[in-house]
């Protein structure tokens, strides 16, 4: 195979064109990168977002702004979702579906999560915490999970799943047991769902971020704190959204297709 040949086969594999992708949290921190991302690999991306619409509505513009063609149909739409509320999240896959012109949808990323900024050690955290941690990063994750492994693609096995979880699962921080708790539940969802899509073509794999330069991770951090996650970090830096996008466009492509109920743990080696 010639050479030129070779590479447009080599970048096929990692290109999304035709398909669409919903993205919970999709305007925050990581998400808004992840969203990008896949709208510059060629997917139409489903932004959900909850509160402010704001940002959502600037993102989703510089994307169809970035990639504007001849087509009526827009590169990105915003739409908003409780993802704690399954008829929202009904409502969020039928309103992807619909803003592509009823098409089938492929991947979904599922980034949307909370985190108690004041940090509690667990015999100081409440049941609010602890009910709004599990509410929307487990609960919420288990809901899109449902509606994905009903909804998505099974044609081509470009069905895709990546969920979020966290290094935090593994460090054991003090301050971080309602929300590590939680997102190891995650992890275990999206292991036992890849088994349970035996067959079809769809893949369920994890992301888990390190310390990641974004609101979440500065939020109730002091500039000391934060300098020191910095310190301890192999790489002598913070990672950023931008640093974790290009895995989940991995591993939604034809090239990350082998990649099965994995956790992989994008930290730049942070434990």
């Amino acid at each position: 195979m010639a050479g030129s040949d070779a590479t447009a086969s080599v970048t096929a594999q990692f290109m999304l064109d035709g398909r669409v992708a919903i993205v919970t949290g999709g305007a925050g921190g990581i998400g808004s990168a992840v969203s990008k991302h896949l709208a510059s690999l060629g997917a139409r991306v489903a932004v959900g977002y909850f509160g402010d619409p704001t940002p959502a509505r600037e993102l989703v513009a510089s994307i169809n702004a970035q990639h504007a063609n001849n087509s009526d149909q827009p590169r990105a739409v915003a739409v908003e979702c409780d993802v704690s509320d399954a008829i929202q999240v009904k409502a969020l896959f039928d309103a992807a579906s619909a803003a592509f012109g009823g098409a089938e949808l492929h991947i979904l990323v599922t980034t949307a999560a909370v985190l108690d900024y004041s940090y509690p050690a667990l015999a100081d955290t409440s049941e609010r915490t602890y009910d709004a941690a599990f509410g929307v990063n487990a609960r919420g994750t288990f809901l899109c999970l449902r509606e994905a492994a009903n909804r998505l693609s099974r044609r081509h096995g470009r069905g895709r799943i990546v969920t979020f979880s966290s290094s935090g699962v593994g460090s054991l921080r003090p301050g971080y047991a309602a929300y590590a708790a939680s997102k190891a539940a995650v992890e275990t969802m999206t292991k036992v769902l890849a088994r349970e899509l035996r067959g079809t073509g769809i893949t369920a794999n994890a992301v888990a971020p390190g310390s990641t330069g974004t609101p979440m991770f500065y939020g109730g951090k002091s500039e000391e704190e934060a300098a020191r996650y910095v310190a301890e970090a192999p790489l002598g830096r913070l990672g950023m959204p931008e640093d974790i996008a290009p895995m989940v466009g991995f591993l939604v492509s034809d090239a990350g297709g082998w990649v099965n109920a994995q956790v992989i743990r994008c930290n730049g080696g942070t434990i």
